[in-house]
C-alpha cells in the first residue's frame, strides 16, 4: 500500500487538514480508528469494501463519513485507489448546510448532499488524471466551488479548545456554563457544526489521548488513572469500544505500531 499526503492551499487550509492518497497494489484491509473530524473519500480506481460482522459491502465511489466513536475495517482490492479529504474539526461545516451530527457513525454517498452530475464529472476527471498532483488540484477546485458563505462559530471553537486542553475529561454542563450558554443551546450548536455531541466528541479526544499515553506507559492501571478513569473495567470497556481490542491485544497489534 502506497500512501501520499498533501497539504491544502492557503484558501482551504483552515478547513481541510490534509489530502491522503491510498494506492493499493494488492488486497489490503485497513483497521481504521475513530477520529475527530469528517472525511470525504473519492475512489477513482478499483473497489473498496466496508467490512461489518465479516460481511463485505462495496462502498460508493464518492462517500462522506461522519465522526465515529468505534473502529472499522476497510478492505481495498488490488489496484484500488482512494483520495481522502480529511477535514479539520468543524471544518466540514463550511461546505455543507446539513446538520453534521446526522452523519455521526455513518457513511453515505456524497450525491445525497451535492449535485450528482458534478460529482460524476469529477469522478471521471480523477480517473483520467495523469498523476496525484493533478488529482489534488481537481479536488481543490471542487472544494472551492462548494465552499459556502461561512462565518465560523467562535463559541464552538472556544469549546473545542477547552475540550482539547482537558484532554477530553470535562463536564459538558460546566463547559456550557463557562461559555455562558444554556446546555441545550450549546448541545444543538455543537452537534450541528462539529458533527457529534460534546460528550461524544470529548470521548474521542479522551481516547486519542489514551493512545498517546500508551506509547510511553504500558501499565494499564496507571494509564486509566492518567486518563481520568477511576474504574479499570470502565477503562477497558471504553478502550475496546474505541479500538476493537483490549489494551493488551491492541498493544501487540500492527495497528499500534
Amino acid at each position: 500500500m502506497n500512501l501520499e499526503t498533501y497539504i491544502p492551499t492557503p484558501k482551504l487550509r483552515k478547513f481541510v487538514k490534509s489530502y491522503t492518497i491510498i494506492d493499493c497494489v494488492e488486497d489490503r484491509t485497513n483497521h481504521v480508528l475513530p477520529d475527530s473530524a469528517l472525511v470525504i473519500a473519492f475512489r477513482y480506481r478499483g473497489k473498496v469494501n466496508y467490512i461489518n460482522n465479516n460481511i463485505q459491502n462495496e462502498l460508493p465511489s464518492i462517500t462522506i463519513s461522519g465522526i465515529r466513536k468505534t473502529d472499522r475495517h476497510i478492505k481495498y482490492t488490488g489496484g484500488a485507489a482512494n483520495l481522502l479529504v480529511v477535514f479539520k474539526e468543524a471544518g466540514a461545516a463550511a461546505f455543507f448546510k446539513e446538520p453534521l451530527h446526522e452523519l455521526f457513525q455513518q457513511t453515505y454517498s456524497l450525491d445525497n448532499f451535492l449535485n450528482r452530475s458534478i460529482l460524476a464529472q469529477l469522478e471521471e476527471e480523477l480517473s483520467e488524471a495523469k498523476n496525484n498532483m493533478e488529482r489534488v488540484k481537481l479536488i481543490e477546485t471542487f472544494l472551492l466551488s462548494t465552499l459556502q458563505g461561512y462565518n465560523p462559530d467562535k463559541l464552538i471553537f472556544a469549546a473545542l479548545d477547552k475540550i482539547h486542553a482537558s484532554k477530553g475529561v470535562i463536564r459538558i454542563k460546566e463547559l456550557a456554563d463557562a461559555l455562558c450558554i444554556s446546555n441545550d443551546a450549546f448541545e444543538k450548536r455543537f452537534r450541528r457544526v462539529v458533527g457529534a455531541s460534546p460528550k461524544q466528541f470529548s470521548y474521542i479526544i479522551r481516547m486519542k489521548h489514551v493512545l498517546q499515553l500508551l506509547k510511553h506507559n504500558h501499565k494499564f492501571t496507571d494509564l486509566a488513572l492518567d486518563s481520568g478513569y477511576f474504574d479499570q473495567s470502565h477503562f477497558n470497556k471504553d478502550f475496546k469500544s474505541f479500538t476493537g481490542q483490549s489494551p493488551r491485544a491492541f498493544l501487540a497489534s500492527p495497528s499500534f505500531w
